[in-house]
């Protein structure tokens, strides 16, 4: 792996993690499903226009058009939406741990249902990780967390790890930052609906809430999403998953700071024994070079 590579693959971690504190910022002001519709279209013009400007062009591959629609519906419409739903209740940092199990259940789901064969290392890193995950569930339920928030977070990260299941080389092809941008739509059209129809689309404007609908639409909306497109393009899924295993730190560690959540002891160790299981199921999967 070169350095542009491990470059890019710390800047998705960080930019994907941050996602979660500047949705925190923007669901306490705005109604979530509204917002990210509005956000989807958005990005997804720029990113369609950016592409256009750079000659990529409005014809995919077979695999692509699948890659637009199921990724369209299960990551921007399904993950993006349920988590943003459920941030309204869930502190930023606990949201970002249970979504970066989504390698854990990529791998579960693979083993169980696919049959796919588990190393050692792997099986261990399962158990590992998803010892992790319940050691923090279990304090932060005992402490009261919103089991609504909770469920819609799980079903949020098994969505996209379907997803994930479904669709392995829709990077190929080329059109990269024309494909993130027809997701986006995709996304879009499935959420204004149920935004229209259930919200009350009041809005408390501020500075902050303008500064985090910015950040969320240009940075972990656009850019961190191109940025794992070509990561994959450039050194294969299983190595760019890699990366996940920095997402419980950097989402923890990101809303400790700006939002001032505070973190225990077991959450600490939690946190870092879902880091360990992570970074062993994705380097299990390797292949040798």
């Amino acid at each position: 792996m070169d350095l542009r590579a491990i470059f890019m693959g710390l800047a998705f971690a960080f930019m994907w993690s941050s996602a979660f504190t500047s949705a925190r910022i923007i669901v306490a002001d705005a109604p979530p499903i509204t917002t990210l519709a509005v956000r989807f279209v958005i990005s997804g013009l720029i990113g369609m226009a950016i592409a256009a400007a750079l000659g990529q062009k409005i014809r995919l591959t077979r695999g692509q058009w699948i890659s637009v629609v199921v990724f369209g519906i299960s990551q921007n419409a399904l993950y993006l939406g349920l988590n943003f739903v459920a941030m309204q209740w869930l502190e930023a940092g606990f949201a970002s741990i249970i979504a970066s199990t989504m390698p854990l259940i990529v791998a579960f789901l693979g083993w169980v249902v696919l049959r796919e064969k588990l190393t050692p290392l792997a099986l261990g890193g399962l158990v590992l990780g998803f010892a992790g995950v319940g050691l923090i569930m279990g304090t932060r339920i005992s402490g009261g967390v919103d089991l609504t928030g909770l469920a819609l977070c799980i079903v949020a990260a098994i969505a996209l790890a379907v997803a994930t299941l479904t669709v392995r080389t829709a990077s190929g092809g080329g059109n990269l930052l024309m494909v993130v941008g027809l997701q986006m739509l995709v996304g879009a059209l499935v959420l204004a609906p149920f935004g229209l129809a259930f919200e009350d689309h009041t809005v408390t404007w501020s500075w902050q809430l303008v500064a985090a609908f910015a950040y969320t639409t240009l940075v972990p909306g656009l850019a961190a999403t191109w940025v794992w497109f070509a990561l994959v393009a450039r050194i294969g899924p299983m190595r760019a998953s890699t990366f996940h295993f920095l997402n419980p730190f950097f989402g923890v560690t990101i809303a400790a700071l700006l939002l001032g959540e505070t973190l225990g002891v077991l959450d600490v160790v939690g946190v870092a024994i879902v880091t360990a299981g992570i970074l062993a199921v994705q380097i299990s999967r390797q292949k040798p070079v």
